[in-house]
């Protein structure tokens, strides 16, 4: 099988001849030592090598207060460049203040247009350099909810959320609206040439959900649903995101449409493999599962290959090999990456 071949029989939950496998999205201060360890000079050279059966791309985006799709609202009003250092969902965003959606709409805040920020060719340029047999993933993020709580500031919008649903609904369409426009804008220019989106928002902790299913079936699911449908009608499949805890969610995403749940964050509660697999076995496919808490950082290759070989035998399908958070730090020994991909790409007698 090649890694699209891998994919999809993976998204189907049907049989493979091995896992496929992401490396994710390893951060700028990781990646030297993961090209010196594998003598490449780059990213994209890392992942051809590495046993990686994805091919990520950042939907372009450049805006005068932003060079990334995940930091395009400039929810401060200040023109600053909201970029990855600077993004957070507690400051008190420009809707803080506000008591009611009169008081919002009153803000006059710039809601940005996709359509003047990202560039269809240059989206077709960044697909057409993927290899031909990888599976190309889109980097929409299109992280709503994460949005509309920078938008008020995280404390004040899961108030509002009880006390003012209104504005929040109201706030989070246009979040939506915007993540809508811009992903279709990057799916008619690729049309036919990419397998799958990444969406997702962190809706749990390290012991559960931060917000309850009630509330996110509100206020998280009728927003990526809308985006999950608009992909399936180009025939790509939704990876859906989420950190931490969110065993309570997972039904409603399958509801939603998702097809495969990412990541499993190992120590989480109830995000073992065992547990996933009673409750979700021939539901939903996950991606994850290799934990980057402690046994990537301080684990030996051995350990890393045995958690490999436990997870292919709670899921012999059905289950991307990875990573349990797709940015991988600079604490991880490229040795356990080895490992990782050495034993994922094992194919079994």
């Amino acid at each position: 099988m090649n890694s699209i071949e891998r994919f999809k029989a993976t998204v189907e939950r049907k049989p493979v001849d091995r896992p496929a496998c992401w490396l994710g999205d390893p951060t700028p201060d990781a990646v030297p030592a993961l090209c010196d360890f594998y003598g490449v000079k780059d990213i994209k050279e890392l992942k051809r090598v590495c046993g990686d059966d994805f091919y990520a791309v950042e939907i372009p985006y450049k805006s005068p207060t932003c060079s990334a799709i995940f930091a395009a609202f400039d929810w401060y009003m200040n023109g600053s460049n909201v970029d990855t250092e600077h993004r957070t969902l507690t400051a008190d965003g420009c809707f803080t203040h506000c008591e009611d959606l009169e008081d919002v709409k009153a803000v006059n805040f710039p809601w940005p247009d996709p359509e003047l920020y990202i560039d269809p060719e240059e989206c077709r340029r960044l697909v057409e350099e993927a290899p031909d047999d990888k599976v190309v993933m889109g980097m929409l993020w299109a992280c709503h909810f994460q949005d509309v709580c920078a938008s008020f500031g995280m404390q004040t919008c899961l108030m509002n959320m009880v006390a003012e649903p209104e504005m929040v609904h109201y706030v989070d369409d246009k979040i939506v609206e915007f993540y809508l426009k811009a992903l279709k804008i990057f799916l008619e220019a690729t049309k036919g040439k990419v397998h799958a989106i990444l969406i997702g928002d962190d809706v749990g902790s390290q012991r559960g959900l931060m917000i309850s299913p009630a509330l996110i079936s509100e206020f998280v699911i009728p927003g990526a649903k809308k985006l999950i449908d608009l992909a399936h009608s180009y025939g790509v499949k939704v990876v859906y995101h989420s950190c931490g805890s969110i065993v309570e969610a997972i039904p409603l995403l399958i509801e939603a449409g998702v097809d495969v749940i990412h990541p499993i964050q190992a120590l989480a509660a109830g995000m073992d493999p065992a547990n996933l697999k009673a409750k979700f076995e021939g539901k939903i496919s996950f991606c994850g599962g290799v934990d980057t808490q402690d046994l990537l950082p301080h684990g030996t290759p051995e350990m890393v290959a045995d958690k490999v070989k436990e997870l292919r035998g709670y899921f012999p399908t059905g289950l991307i090999i990875s990573p349990s958070h797709e940015g991988l730090q600079p604490d991880v020994p490229p040795r356990n990456i080895k490992a990782l991909f050495d034993e994922a790409n094992k194919i079994y007698e």
